[in-house]
């Protein structure tokens, strides 16, 4: 327990290291390229952090956060069963593969327009944005993972006799999850951008509607601080829905026992 306990410690060490380095860049390009380029990041904050006070944030906030989670969350479903389904069934994969194929082909825009067309404005289009976009990489991970499994467990688990619960828990679901697990961080990050492309592009009353104004106003400061917004909700999120299940699956692979080769 104390050594997970460490090694989270560092990992959160490191990754605010991380940000703070890219916070350094950020302040390097505002003193290189002057304000009307790059607002000063304490200036940034300092305007989010006043929207927030206000309680001018918090609405937009709801509205990107549930267009970007709703839209991942639906995908993410999608996505993983039909990736199930088609490695489970090797004709359906082969019919499902190219579909996906092309839906991933499609660039996002053209899928906020044509999700404008459809819901209009205020309807469901960037979270219908967002489906698309995060339904293609979750069922290509779900999908490899389930190509990628060690047969030879199978058969061990045939042989023994193992019930069908004990080896989709114990077998399938671990391999599946370190496929999945990359993917549904993609499609997290994927998620927020697009839905705040497409409340750009639509108008909307999210985040996304919130930097379309300030645009319109040249004001640079508020549009960095609505994108510090969005970066810090998806950091958030990450951490409280993916993190739990990266260390489940480290914890996991450190419980496992190691087998000889051959």
């Amino acid at each position: 327990m104390a050594a997970g306990a460490m090694a989270r410690a560092v990992s959160w060490l490191w990754g605010g290291l991380g940000l703070l380095a890219l916070g350094l860049a950020w302040e390097a390009g505002h003193r290189a390229f002057g304000p009307f380029v790059l607002p000063a990041p304490a200036e940034a904050g300092a305007r989010l952090a006043a929207l927030l006070a206000d309680g001018d944030a918090w609405p937009a906030l709801a509205v990107t956060a549930g267009n970007a989670l709703g839209g991942w969350l639906a995908g993410a479903l999608v996505g993983a069963g039909l990736g199930i389904a088609g490695g489970l069934v090797g004709p359906l994969g082969a019919a499902l593969r190219p579909v996906v194929t092309v839906t991933l082909g499609v660039p996002p825009i053209a899928w906020v327009v044509l999700a404008l067309l459809w819901f209009g404005p205020r309807g469901g289009a960037p979270a219908f944005t967002v489906l698309v976009t995060a339904m293609p990489v979750v069922f290509a991970a779900a999908f490899q993972g389930l190509a990628a499994r060690d047969p030879r467990l199978g058969e061990m688990a045939t042989v023994y006799g193992a019930p069908l619960l004990l080896r989709l828990r114990m077998l399938i679901l671990p391999q599946l999850l370190d496929h999945l697990l990359p993917a549904l961080a993609t499609a997290l990050a994927l998620a927020f951008k697009v839905a705040v492309m497409a409340e750009v592009l639509g108008g909307g009353v999210g985040i996304g509607g919130r930097i379309a104004t300030a645009r319109a106003h040249l004001d640079l400061v508020e549009t960095m601080a609505w994108i510090l917004l969005v970066v810090a909700v998806l950091l958030v999120c990450d951490g409280l829905i993916l993190a739990p299940l990266r260390r489940l699956m480290a914890g996991r692979r450190s419980a496992a026992p190691v087998s000889a080769a051959g």
